[in-house]
């Protein structure tokens, strides 16, 4: 097979995926075959109760709309006094008893624990399920982002957060918008400038590897690179780069993505100490979309919270990519804001401008807000904001894992994905990594010490010598109909292949590992003919 390295080398992951579908749905068509697709990381698995309560909320909000006039299909906005018992009403007669707990249990929750008023919180979610009118304020409704942020401190910081201060949010269109808004708000306040320095922890989700390269950036990539042999974690020798003053920043995912690792505490620890020992103006921007895979997870914002934008997206455990849920948090007393406070009079100036139309005194509006404003270049500010009814449902994804005190879903995707990762290896005929700082959502393999492990170090070292990775998927793809990703993409090892676990049904797992392994043995059988 004879592929033009050069022209697909460079592409990005996501865009030779693509072209390996295409392949593959050609000659499965010739061949009769099924395509398998473990390219894209979108689960198959999704929540229902939460989905349920969400429209059952929004019958009840639209029936009361209605009772408000008495024309047909036409209801008007609807009040707060006495919801809280109307709510309890249309729920006694719902017949479907699970949903009806559930949003019960999830009013009472936020009474007792968040000290929320049950009028004010259900017409809030009520309204906004009903999206009749503009988020307001725009970042975020206030009783929704108690809710978040109680979800996230339990989620991800084991409750432990609240001792650190106080945070704020800002509901977002999934994490990617969370990480355009971040830089772009960086750029636009002049705290990331045309060719600084970023510190990348590597590997990483290939976009990520591509945004500070952009014309709307520029800016210098430092790899961060962890290791292998280390479980993933940051070697000393490259913690040690975040000294380099050049670097203005500091941007990983975490648990990691295509490792599928956490970072250790003790990793975080040694961040913390370079930071507050020696970088305390460092900015450490953090995606935390698969933390809650894992049993073990630490985050740096518990060790550097005042450092530290954390961004997190309901996306992959709640199975709603399609919905773009996502929220940024930044502690009320951040570095952002005193980099802002302490830039020259001249560039304060040029902000004070740039925000005046919105604040009689713009330099005392908070990044958290320059972060919605700039969303909407400012002068649509006021029609920011993530829409009213994905702000809802994102409550009600919190309110049930909050109220699953037995983690009974957690236990099941986590059982789905090690069920699936260990028929992978079983039919590749070798070992994967264990441990509780495991997501099991993608599996980063190494076909160099695959082939090592399977047929010898003569074999590999020809293997590795006379074979990419990207002529491995193309042969993958052309005889055996199956999508995977080169891992070099996400600044991984140049031999990997990234495997989604999470995007195709438990039978299919099986089936890749086989054909990667029947794969390698016909580069084996080749060679050993020689």
């Amino acid at each position: 097979m004879k592929i033009d390295l050069k022209q697909y080398s460079q592409m990005s992951p996501f865009e030779l995926k693509n072209v390996l579908i295409q392949m593959a749905e050609d000659e499965a068509k010739k061949n009769i075959g099924e395509v398998l697709n473990a390219g894209r990381g979108n689960p198959n698995f999704l929540n229902t109760l939460a989905r349920k309560a969400f429209n059952y909320l929004t019958l009840f909000a639209i029936e009361l709309s209605e009772k408000n006039i008495d024309v047909e299909n036409l209801g008007l906005k609807i009040k707060p006094d006495g919801i809280a018992k109307k709510l309890d009403s249309f729920l006694v007669k719902l017949e479907d008893k699970k949903s009806a707990i559930f949003l019960k249990d999830a009013i009472k929750y936020c009474e007792q624990n968040l000290k929320l008023d049950s009028d004010e919180l259900v017409h809030e979610l009520a309204d906004a399920a009903l999206g009749d009118f503009y988020p307001s304020p725009p970042r975020i409704f206030p009783n929704i982002e108690k809710i978040i942020f109680d979800y996230l401190n339990q989620v991800l910081f084991k409750g432990e957060l609240s001792k650190q201060g106080k945070f704020q949010l800002f509901a977002t269109e999934g994490a990617t918008a969370s990480m355009i808004y971040i830089f772009d708000s960086l750029k636009e306040n002049k705290i990331l400038k045309k060719d600084d320095h970023i510190a990348i922890i590597t590997p990483i989700f290939s976009p990520y590897l591509e945004i500070p390269l952009l014309n709307d950036y520029q800016l210098v990539e430092v790899y961060v690179e962890g290791d292998e042999e280390q479980g993933w974690q940051i070697p000393d020798s490259e913690i040690k780069k975040l000294e380099d003053t050049r670097i203005k920043a500091l941007f990983f995912v975490n648990p990691t993505n295509p490792t599928s690792v956490a970072l250790s505490k003790e990793t975080l620890e040694k961040i913390e100490k370079v930071v507050t020992n020696k970088r305390k103006d460092l900015i450490v921007l953090t995606d935390t979309v698969y933390a809650t895979f894992v049993e073990e997870f630490n985050s740096v914002v518990g060790v550097i919270p005042k450092n530290t934008i954390c961004v997190y997206s309901y996306s992959k455990y709640f199975g709603v990519t399609g919905w773009r849920l996502g929220v940024i948090m930044l502690h009320e007393d951040n570095i952002v804001d005193e980099l802002i406070a302490n830039l020259p009079k001249e560039d304060i100036a040029e902000l004070d401008r740039r925000y005046k139309i919105d604040a009689l005194e713009p330099e005392k509006i908070k990044f958290i807000d320059r972060l919605e404003m700039d969303s909407r270049n400012v002068a649509l500010a006021h029609t920011g904001g993530l829409s009213c009814p994905q702000q809802c449902i994102m409550a009600l994804f919190s309110l049930f894992e909050l109220l699953d005190s037995k983690k009974i879903y957690k236990k099941s995707i986590q059982s789905i994905l090690l069920k699936r990762i260990t028929s992978l290896y079983d039919n590749l005929g070798i070992n994967f990594a264990e441990g509780p700082e495991h997501t099991y959502y993608y599996a980063l393999l190494d076909l160099g010490k695959m082939a090592k492990e399977k047929h010898g170090d003569d074999f590999a070292k020809y293997f590795i010598e006379n074979v990419s990775a990207i002529e491995f998927l193309f042969k993958l793809a052309q005889e055996k109909f199956i999508v995977c990703l080169p891992g070099q993409g996400f600044a991984g090892p140049k031999m990997s292949l990234r495997i989604a676990l999470a995007n195709l049904p438990s039978e299919a797992y099986p089936i890749i590992g086989k054909d990667i392994n029947d794969v390698m043995q016909e580069y084996y059988n080749e060679w050993n003919k020689k």
